[in-house]
């Protein structure tokens, strides 16, 4: 009898697809952002999932969530060597004070620093590639082997964060923003409730913090995110994407 030789099969299944995006939409709606992570993380709802985070003027209250859900969930902070010194010392106090057990400092490829930036100042005149160097292609290593990542970000900050879903694609991996509904007055209030330290720049006119060269004090009546890479055509740094189409069932606001 000849013998059966089996190949081995690659499982090239995408990890989510939109209809997981709408169905966690659904099953979470109305569920505080507290208790769903809760959910997600204790449950392992989502595979291996990490936390994304810039320490920034608003990065308190989420990280003050996980840790109360699961507080060694890895949290990414990319470091891009451009930061305020205030971000980085808010950023090892936070962590210490929640307790969260698990941060992953990511920095940019020093071979790519070498060929791409080796004045420091591409930020000046290529603002988005100077963001891919020190923070797309870092962070999209560092996701490799995730299956999911949660966000701060919240549909006011700007126009192209509006109508934000709190569960979307990114590629085949699934991206969370818990506090995509959230208001500017449900932030402050759970600051306080939770007696959360503020970031020291936000005091001084920087509602939304990034590296220092790309990041400018806001005027009343500009949104939060208007002081980011002033006078470019440039309004994200490239590791979130707008909302692409709002009308798409996966991208609409959960209440």
């Amino acid at each position: 009898m000849a013998e059966t030789r089996t190949r081995d099969r690659i499982d090239v299944r995408p990890r989510f697809t939109t209809a997981d995006a709408i169905r966690l939409n659904n099953m979470f709606r109305g569920v505080e952002p507290t208790e769903m992570l809760r959910v997600l993380l204790a449950e392992n709802m989502l595979g291996d999932v990490a936390a994304v985070s810039s320490f920034g003027a608003e990065s308190a209250v989420l990280l003050h969530m996980i840790s109360q859900a699961a507080r060694n969930t890895p949290v990414l902070f990319l470091d891009t060597g451009k930061h305020f010194p205030e971000t980085l010392a808010y950023g090892g106090d936070l962590v210490e004070q929640l307790g969260l057990t698990d941060l992953r400092i990511l920095t940019p490829d020093p071979e790519a620093i070498l060929k791409k930036d080796e004045t420091g100042l591409r930020w000046s005149y290529d603002p988005d590639g100077c963001c891919e160097i020190r923070k797309v292609a870092p962070l999209e290593k560092a996701l490799a082997g995730f299956d999911a990542s949660i966000t701060g970000r919240k549909g006011f900050q700007s126009s192209t964060r509006t109508g934000l879903p709190r569960f979307e694609l990114d590629g085949d991996r699934l991206k969370v923003n818990p506090l995509a509904n959230w208001t500017k007055a449900e932030l402050d209030a759970y600051f306080e409730a939770h007696d959360l330290p503020r970031h020291p720049l936000e005091a001084e006119g920087y509602p939304s913090i990034g590296c220092a060269p790309c990041t400018s004090k806001v005027q009343a009546g500009e949104d939060p995110r208007a002081g980011r890479w002033r006078g470019w055509d440039k309004v994200e740094c490239g590791i979130h994407v707008p909302v692409a189409d709002p009308d798409d069932p996966a991208n609409q606001p959960v209440f």
